[in-house]
């Protein structure tokens, strides 16, 4: 552990994919690509209905061998962006690769479709029958989509549109907003400080200042910002709903906009009801803590300003990279040897990408490309005590990642709302360990962090998803709803989640421009919400169980995205249809805000 409280933030090394992407290895990758794809095509003529299992099988695996290929390119365009979205020229490969990725789409879509629609129910069901487990609930989901699934000649017109479409929209969105400058001005008694902040990350984290005037400084800079360019932003979303109406609703016929999520992560319509339904009446849960978070904090209301405002009166020590890194490989190890040792594997293999700097994409992510290489990590570390939650989390991911790195590059990959049990499930081991070291003077904060992330990642989660189903309803009613209209949707789910407990200014309207999910993937943040809320069923029984409950974990871990969700978890004994599942998340919230009050 001595080297590792030595080392610093960096950069990733991403030799593992391409060594020379400007030259030759990147066309030379394409070139192989492409001839795969000729091969494969030469295959169409074998899609018969007596088609036997074996050739079935060989078909499945080469159409892999070409995603996996693809995987590696693009996985290096898309990771260099990452780091430096301003560069023309990796910007100028993104389209590229975004277009070459299209037209090898185009290409094999024959074989999805004849799957889908053409070969019949008998056939269908003999073929999944007979393939190796790993694929049967990926086969059968790939059915379940027929309905949805239109002729090859559309399909490939909106592959080829949506490159120079809805794509291209969204890239100009991140390549504005990261490259945005912030004036910054902050009152500091009778004097007002002044400064320009070009890193969105370095300002978002001042809303968690031990210092009144920056938080209300940072946030209004953010907003303000974003208001300034509401015109352009605004439009980019409504004509971002625009196409998912036209392209779901209308021409696939889904039954609402979020049903598209919902099938693309293989759960039910019922089931992510029953979980807002239960976030919704549970929003009084945070009430109470936002209302004794003001008296710890002396002040008679909670302004929206301060609602992360740590309880620590004085500055925060900051945390160097090493010592985050070291706690966190601590917390894993006592948790289970191999997940420290994943974790190890990607410092060694310079797989993490860390320090700050201008135009690096905003936020975190884990970045895996294929089961044959370890994940990539993206971090901007600051030294914040939320930094280290951040790293346990996208090491989580990883740590997923490579668990399930035996199954099939189609199945490898959890749906989506399963692909946060891992990364909650870290953090939470994290902060346990944490809470156990502090005293308890230092216990009633850390608590009060707690209560502030579950908040973050569970309530505000769910409440930006039921912002998206008004605004998608709005929008498909009516396409002539301008961006004033939204703002004031956006205030009313707002003044909904919070109630009275806290003062609420009319700046926050502009805040859901600031969300990059409603961009690039409508309705994902209810991922977090599922996801945070099974994790604390899922802790519970550990504490409940020991060190037997972890082979269950290690379990629904290992199978990745080769099980419905739903199936997955009901063979652990857990049932996410029902209401009552979901109420269990909020009774440990209730749990760890009594907990905190008990604290003088």
């Amino acid at each position: 552990m001595l080297k590792t409280l030595k080392m610093k933030t960096g950069a990733w090394d991403l030799s593992e994919l391409l060594k020379d992407p400007i030259k030759n290895e990147f066309n030379k990758s394409l070139g192989d690509i492409n001839t795969k794809v000729t091969n494969f095509e030469e295959k169409k003529s074998s899609l018969e209905q007596n088609i036997s299992t074996t050739d079935f099988l060989k078909l499945i695996k080469d159409s892999e061998d070409i995603a996996e290929s693809l995987s590696y390119v693009a996985g290096y365009v898309h990771l260099k962006y990452a780091e430096d979205t301003s560069s023309n020229d990796i910007g100028a490969l993104v389209t590229k690769i975004n277009i070459f990725s299209s037209e090898i789409s185009n290409k094999l879509l024959f074989f999805d479709l004849w799957f889908k629609k053409v070969l019949d129910e008998e056939n269908a069901d003999r073929l999944t029958k007979g393939v190796p487990d790993v694929y049967k609930d990926y086969l059968l989901h790939e059915r379940s989509m027929s309905k949805y699934t239109l002729n090859e000649s559309e399909e490939k017109i909106i592959n080829i549109l949506d490159v120079t479409g809805i794509s291209a929209l969204i890239k100009i969105y991140d390549r504005m907003t990261n490259g945005f400058e912030f004036e910054y001005i902050e009152e500091r008694g009778t004097r007002k400080i002044r400064k320009t902040i070009t890193n969105k990350e370095k300002l978002v984290s001042l809303v968690r200042s031990s210092r009144s005037s920056e938080r209300v400084a940072a946030y209004k800079s953010l907003l303000s910002t974003y208001k300034k360019n509401s015109g352009v932003l605004g439009e980019i979303y409504i004509n971002r709903i625009l196409n998912w109406n036209n392209e779901y609703i209308l021409l696939r016929g889904f039954p609402t906009p979020i049903s598209v999520r919902n099938l693309s992560n293989n759960i039910s319509d019922e089931t992510i009801r029953a979980l807002l339904s239960v976030c919704r009446s549970n929003s009084k849960v945070f009430h109470q803590y936002f209302r004794e978070k003001a008296k710890i904090l002396k002040v008679k209301k909670l302004e929206r300003y301060h609602l992360y405002a740590p309880l620590k009166t004085q500055n925060q020590k900051k945390v160097t990279f090493g010592e985050a890194l070291k706690m966190v490989l601590e917390a894993f190890d006592d948790f289970h040897p191999e997940f420290k040792n994943i974790v190890q594997g990607l410092v060694t293999k310079k797989h993490i990408h860390s320090k700050l700097q201008d135009n690096k994409q905003g936020g975190a992510f884990c970045s895996t490309i294929s089961p044959k290489v370890d994940p990539f990590v993206l971090l901007n570390f600051d030294g914040t005590l939320r930094d280290i939650s951040t790293m346990a989390h996208e090491f989580g991911h990883a740590i997923h990642s490579v668990l399930a790195a035996d199954k099939p590059i189609s199945v490898q990959h959890p749906s989506l709302p399963l692909a946060e049990t891992a990364s909650v499930f870290g953090e939470m081991i994290l902060n346990d360990r944490l809470l156990d070291q502090v005293k308890k003077k230092d216990k009633k904060i850390m608590l009060a962090e707690q209560i502030d992330d579950f908040y973050a990642t569970i309530m505000r989660q769910a409440y930006f998803t039921i912002f998206e189903i008004s605004a998608h309803e709005m929008i498909g009613k009516n396409s002539a709803t301008n961006i004033d209209e939204l703002s004031d949707i956006y205030m009313d789910n707002l003044k909904e989640q919070f109630g009275n407990s806290l003062r609420l200014s009319d700046d926050f309207k502009y805040e859901w421009l600031y969300i990059p999910h409603f961009y690039h993937s409508p309705f994902y943040c209810y991922a977090y919400s599922f996801g945070n809320l099974l994790v604390m069923s899922l802790y519970q029984q550990f504490k409940n169980e020991g060190r037997g409950f972890i082979p269950k974990y290690i379990r629904i871990l290992s199978s990745g995205g080769s099980k419905k969700p739903e199936d997955l978890l009901l063979n652990e004994g857990i049932d996410i249809s029902k209401e009552e599942f979901w109420q269990k998340g909020f009774d440990l919230v209730n749990d760890k805000i009594s907990e905190m009050n008990k604290i003088k």
